[in-house]
């Protein structure tokens, strides 16, 4: 009898350190490069057991293939950008871990670009971005979504893009998904309302920002709805930082006290309350304390603060699904609807309000 031909050696390992290629994939599957393409891509033309080898053997070596790579052969991008101009750091954290929950195991990958959205070269520089990283599409975040600017240029140079915005806007249906605002801030009007408070301030966000106008005017309709009136004394205008929460709570607290301040964003809640903290005034017993975004930071606050939940990763995932959506498939206007997370920091008015 014939011997026996020894089994064929294993196909040997990329070298420690080097990274695996699409060619090292298919040599140790032992199928074609075009195979482990359609299996990257979601092509269904493989057969299930050949896919599930090629990913098993894929996640083995720590092979990742490369986007811009993908774009070459594909003649189009793999990559979504996002615009932001924000000074609110965890917001865009929470907004970019959204994308990516979206993008997760699509072939897409996520660039970001901070812009200034009063500078007037703020257009010229999202087009160079998006024309040099040649985008599939781009996700607008507040503010950077608010005005038509952007989104006027993105559609001349012909790049899909998706807007998260406080509030309906002209603009197709399936490119917007709203966030409300305005209805979180009359929720919020209720809750102190409901509490008993005659004596509230408000600290908005920054004029320039719709999102600041939908809180404020949602927040004070809704307060003169039920029959309180906050003068223009009370009303001061903060930046969304931390730093400008402390100026307007020195500035409210140094006056007659409210006996509740409602801060257009956790941030500036935060700096109001450093200024009560310094005052030896108690939250809530002395000063309620109400914020918006309800971020991580609103857990982490003592007491911890009562704010609007206003689901920011999940706006950020929305947003990214829509962009890889099939084109022949669109989506229609998406809505996030805000909540009030009622915790710690506000409760019924104890005493009459006081001089500082």
């Amino acid at each position: 009898m014939p011997a026996r031909k020894p089994p064929a050696a294993p196909a040997p390992r990329p070298a420690a350190g080097k990274a695996a290629t699409i060619t090292d994939i298919a040599r140790l599957a032992g199928v074609s490069k075009k195979t482990v393409s359609r299996i990257i891509n979601h092509s269904p033309l493989v057969r299930k057991g050949t896919r599930e080898k090629v990913q098993a053997l894929m996640r083995e070596v720590g092979y990742a293939p490369d986007p811009l790579a993908r774009g070459l052969a594909f003649r189009r991008s793999f990559l979504i950008g996002m615009v932001f101009d924000n000074p609110t750091a965890q917001y865009i954290v929470d907004m970019q871990y959204g994308a990516l929950d979206a993008l997760r195991d699509s072939g897409y990958e996520l660039v970001v670009h901070p812009c200034d959205t009063r500078s007037p070269d703020c257009v010229d520089s999202v087009r160079r971005f998006v024309q040099q990283q040649k985008l599939h599409g781009v996700i607008l975040v507040p503010r950077a979504s608010e005005g038509q600017a952007l989104a006027e240029m993105l559609t001349a140079i012909n790049c899909n893009y998706a807007r998260i915005v406080p509030a309906d806007c002209d603009d197709q249906a399936g490119r917007l998904i709203v966030t409300h605002d305005r209805d979180g801030a009359a929720e919020v009007a209720g809750h102190l309302l409901a509490l008993g408070h005659t004596e509230v301030a408000l600290v908005t966000g920054p004029s320039s920002a719709r999102s600041a106008a939908e809180r404020t005017e949602g927040f004070l309709q809704a307060m003169a709805a039920g029959g309180i009136d906050i003068p223009a004394s009370r009303i001061i205008e903060g930046d969304y930082s931390f730093e400008s929460g402390v100026a307007a709570g020195e500035t409210l607290l140094a006056r007659r006290r409210p006996t509740a301040i409602f801060c257009s964003n956790d941030e500036m809640a935060a700096g109001v309350y450093k200024v009560a903290a310094r005052a030896r005034m108690n939250i809530p017993r002395d000063l309620s304390v109400v914020g918006f975004d309800d971020s991580p930071l609103a857990s982490l606050l003592w007491p911890s603060l009562t704010s609007v939940r206003r689901h920011t990763r999940e706006s950020g995932r929305i947003a990214a699904a829509a962009l890889i959506r099939a084109e022949s498939d669109p989506l229609p206007v998406a809505s996030v609807r805000p909540h009030l997370i009622v915790r710690d920091s506000t409760a019924e008015p104890l005493r009459a309000p006081a001089s500082a």
